[in-house]
């Protein structure tokens, strides 16, 4: 009695609902309403055939619920399809990923292991090790040939040795004597040198073309460095082209028979001659009546010091073996831009480089690319830097990426190069950079653009570097051991890892979007450059001297 009076419910409220679904506007909206009405029709005669009669009012209860609604199937839109595929491509991009991690890990440490073993049992920065990597006929430039050693030698032997002698015999060997130049001799020297402008190797290698790149290196008196110095460039493919000034502030027999010795490109040096060695008691080396450092502004003026109205921003005095690094890279750049007959028309690329730099076979290849696509890379920037400094880096990801932003002079002051505009734009600046209060050429120069170029300096830059850092101690560094080979071994195992890899001589450069950059703050300079006598002199060498 009770599935008929449900099943007649039933009828009456089918009728009611498919009026409803004929009174539908929408076509799908129609079909997806007369297929809940079967749906619920179909549902009902299954369940009052088959249930027994003791769940009849829980079947009737159902059934009441749903009167008064009708069940739209949802349309199968494909969402959950598509959320599967997203969750599957994303998994399979994950392990490609790690996969891609650990082979390139595994690669790695293929490549350190085999170096490694190289070696054998020679510690990686013993003089060994270094010298095994080191082309044999390279190694002239590694031997220390020094002057500086006594030339007498006594050999004493017993009478004994004597033949027809039974006293005791002395014989001695002399050789000639070696005497290091007096200051007279070296200031004659180096002005011989300076008016000579001698070049070096040019009936080899022929004279200096305009799409050649002059090397400029500035050397003060650690050989050692020079010396590995020397045997990068010589490694370097298109050396041959190129011309290497050596500018000293320091006059040595052995720095000079090192340098002469050179055999592999057009060489040339420069002194630069106001040097604390050729005035060391007098301007501007230090002067007795120089006021020190720390001394007050008050008892400087009572002891009438020379110096003592012109104290730096800190109140501190000048020391000349910090103004003389300023003075001399000044000096050289308009020696070389402005004065050497070799170069004074020159409107090619000038790399600046110093004696404890280290330079990758493919610098200059790289050099020549990045001139190559400024134009079209980067028409703004007017400095080229093939050095940066990094603590870590990966020749695989970075090996042919560039980066282009404002020149920094702590991050851009290691192998880089800029042609004659641009230094005609800066020697224009030259009271800028003159009488700015900063001892270091670098944060001077950075001075120069933020306040006085109209086309400031922005410099594109190597992500992989070409240039490399192995002095372990300088003007602002010392640490205990000064002759450490240490960092020598580790660039010479990164260049060899790059090397085996094929990661020098890249085909192509990629230009990549640096990371943010705050915009460089007018800074406040370090001082130790108040002294007036610094600023003229210093102006004085853009004067021409021709």
């Amino acid at each position: 009695m009770q599935a008929l009076n449900l099943k007649l419910d039933w009828e009456s409220e089918k009728s009611i609902e498919e009026q409803r679904c004929r009174q539908t506007k929408r076509s799908h909206k129609r079909k997806y309403c007369a297929l809940a009405i079967l749906v619920k029709d179909g549902a009902l005669k299954e369940v009052t055939s088959l249930a027994p009669a003791s769940n009849w009012e829980t079947v009737a209860d159902n059934m009441s619920k749903m009167r008064g609604r009708v069940l739209i199937p949802l349309p199968n839109t494909g969402a959950m399809g598509r959320k599967r595929n997203k969750f599957y491509m994303r998994s399979i991009f994950i392990l490609a990923l790690c996969i891609f991690g650990l082979l390139q890990y595994h690669n790695f440490n293929y490549l350190d292991s085999r170096d490694t073993m190289v070696s054998d049992s020679v510690t990686n920065d013993s003089v060994d090790a270094i010298m095994s990597m080191v082309p044999a006929t390279l190694h002239k430039y590694l031997t220390p040939h020094t002057r500086n050693h006594s030339a007498a030698l006594q050999l004493n032997s017993s009478g004994a040795a004597s033949i027809g002698s039974g006293l005791a015999a002395s014989t001695t060997i002399s050789f000639d004597v070696y005497h290091p130049p007096n200051m007279t001799e070296i200031k004659r020297q180096i002005i011989r040198y300076n008016e000579m402008q001698l070049v070096l190797n040019e009936d080899i290698f022929g004279p200096l073309q305009n799409d050649s790149v002059i090397i400029v290196i500035q050397v003060h008196t650690r050989i050692n460095y020079l010396r590995h110095l020397i045997v990068s460039l010589a490694q370097a493919r298109d050396i041959s082209k190129s011309l290497l000034i050596f500018s000293h502030d320091f006059y040595d027999d052995d720095i000079n028979d090192l340098v002469q010795q050179i055999d592999f490109c057009k060489v040339m040096q420069i002194f630069y001659p106001y040097s604390i060695q050729t005035h060391p008691h007098e301007y501007p080396g230090v002067d007795p009546n120089d006021c020190p450092r720390n001394i007050k502004r008050e008892q400087a003026l009572i002891s009438s010091c020379n110096n003592a109205l012109y104290p730096d921003l800190y109140g501190h005095y000048r020391e000349a073996k910090f103004t003389q690094t300023k003075h001399h890279w000044w000096w050289k750049s308009n020696r070389v831009f402005n004065e050497l007959e070799v170069t004074r028309f020159h409107t090619g690329l000038v790399l600046f480089l110093e004696e404890d730099h280290y330079v990758a076979e493919d610098f200059l290849y790289l050099l020549a690319m990045m001139q190559q696509r400024t134009k079209d890379l980067c028409p703004q920037c007017n400095i080229l830097s093939l050095g940066t400094y990094l603590k870590t880096f990966n020749y695989y990801t970075y090996h042919s990426k560039v980066e282009s932003m404002p020149w920094i002079s702590s991050k851009h002051n290691m192998g880089f190069a800029f042609n004659r505009t641009t230094w005609t734009s800066i020697r224009r600046c030259a009271r800028h950079f003159c009488t700015y209060d900063d001892y270091n050429w670098d944060w001077s120069l950075q001075h120069v653009s933020q306040q006085c170029l109209q086309r400031k300096l922005h410099a594109m830059i190597v992500k992989g570097p070409r240039v490399f850092h192995i002095g372990e101690c300088g003007v602002h560094h010392k640490n205990k051991n000064c002759e450490s080979n240490q960092v020598i071994s580790k660039v010479q195992h990164v260049l060899r890892i790059a090397r085996t890899s094929n990661q020098l001589f890249p085909r192509s450069l990629m230009m990549t979007v640096p990371s943010l950059i705050k915009k460089s703050k007018l800074r406040k300079g370090n001082g130790g450059w108040g002294d007036l006598r610094d600023h003229e002199l210093c102006l004085n060498m853009t004067l021409p001297t021709r």
